[in-house]
């Protein structure tokens, strides 16, 4: 009998580092009470039904992983022997496809491909010991992933119930150039405080991934609008209802709202590719796109939110032009953003100097592995300026 959708496990979300926070926010949110979190993630209990719910709601997570077995091992072959006596074939069609991925910290592995196969060849040969059969398997994550964290003696292993990432939320066509993680983007926006009523002002836009995500948070669009295929979909148990009950819920929770959300960039070709994009979230309508110098973005009257994310000079020829754009990040501040709260998102802490201004906060991210600060600027108007930047960014 296959209990898989009925029984309450360990649930695991993951992010990536300094995500915690707003995943917490979300898992909140969504009524469930953490049991832990920690650096990279958040432990609760809860079914396989809750864990459909996470995946079509959360931004910030990563995976949803559902905890099917723990137990202890020291070696490789302890793996493979607990492995084998599960019950795979009533979890996996024998006719499917499944893939292993794994996080390891264990002396004796130093090779996790050889980790995976171990997983792999237990549930290979459990099928031909029980069934005669055995479903393909492979490195595409597009259908059932069985996931296997180890480190010293403690092992389990879980049902990744989401596959492919969930920090892509599944409407971005079209890149462009260096974007920013939708996952982290939307973070950054949570950090930033913005009401979802006021001003959204976002120069140097890109490929739109911050616009975007401004106007999905306003309007209680959830990433599993844009996707439909999860690993949950594809083991034994599965019922469709299931999946279309949690998108019936995120689709009645969409609401329409009047906000002001601009995004600007020099370079027609980040905004043709930010209107497709915002498009493909049905959100190009929301967004007044401009292209101009950031320094000349329309700026409303009523206060709201500055977000900028410029360069970081990653190539040392680009340190002395990217002064020069810093400290006038710095002027545009000042001069077109009286009563905004500024925001700038940088991986460059000495250009940050540049700016000019004071942050009154400095929040931590990380950009892939770049050590990052979103810098907040309080932008008074009248008499009540900034005091210029003398201490560290």
């Amino acid at each position: 009998m296959n209990d898989l959708f009925s029984r309450t496990s360990r649930i695991i979300i993951t992010c990536n580092k300094r995500l915690t926070p707003f995943l917490q926010q979300e898992v909140e949110a969504m009524a469930f009470t953490p049991d832990e979190v920690f650096a990279t993630g958040i432990v609760l209990k809860g079914t396989l039904k809750d864990c459909i719910e996470l995946n079509l709601n959360l931004r910030c997570a990563s995976q949803v992983l559902f905890s099917l077995q723990s137990f202890r091992a020291v070696h490789p072959d302890d793996v493979y022997e607990k492995v084998i006596r599960m019950p795979w074939e009533t979890w996996l069609p024998k006719d499917g496809y499944f893939s292993v991925t794994s996080n390891v910290d264990q002396f004796t592995v130093n090779n996790t491909m050889f980790l995976n196969v171990k997983v792999k060849d237990g549930i290979a040969d459990r099928f031909r010991r029980e069934v005669g059969v055995r479903p393909n398997s492979g490195s595409e994550l597009d259908r059932a992933v069985v996931h296997i964290y180890w480190k010293d003696d403690e092992a389990e292993i879980f049902m990744d119930t989401s596959g492919p990432t969930l920090a892509k939320h599944g409407y971005r066509k079209i890149p462009g150039k260096a974007p920013m993680l939708e996952a982290l983007a939307t973070a950054t926006v949570m950090a930033s405080g913005w009401d979802q009523t006021s001003p959204f002002v976002n120069p140097m836009c890109g490929s739109g991934t911050l616009a975007i995500e401004a106007a999905l948070l306003a309007t209680h669009r959830k990433p599993g609008l844009y996707r439909n295929n999860y690993s949950f979909m594809h083991w034994l148990g599965y019922e469709k209802s299931m999946y279309e009950s949690a998108l019936a819920a995120i689709q009645r929770q969409v609401k329409e709202v009047p906000v002001t959300i601009i995004a600007s960039d020099l370079v027609q070709d980040a905004i043709d590719i930010s209107k497709v994009n915002a498009a493909a979230a049905g959100v190009e309508k929301m967004i007044q796109f401009q292209r101009c110098d950031f320094a000349s973005t329309a700026v409303p009257q009523t206060p709201g939110v500055v977000f900028l994310n410029p360069e970081y000079g990653e190539r040392l020829g680009d340190l002395t032009a990217l002064e020069e754009t810093y400290a006038r990040i710095g002027d545009f501040l000042k001069q077109r953003c009286q009563g905004y709260t500024g925001f700038v998102f940088t991986g460059n802490l000495e250009l940050a100097k540049k700016i000019g201004l004071k942050a009154s906060r400095r929040i931590e991210f990380y950009n892939a592995k770049i050590d990052c600060r979103l810098l907040k600027y309080e932008l008074y108007t009248g008499t009540k300026r900034e005091r210029p930047e003398t201490t560290a960014a």
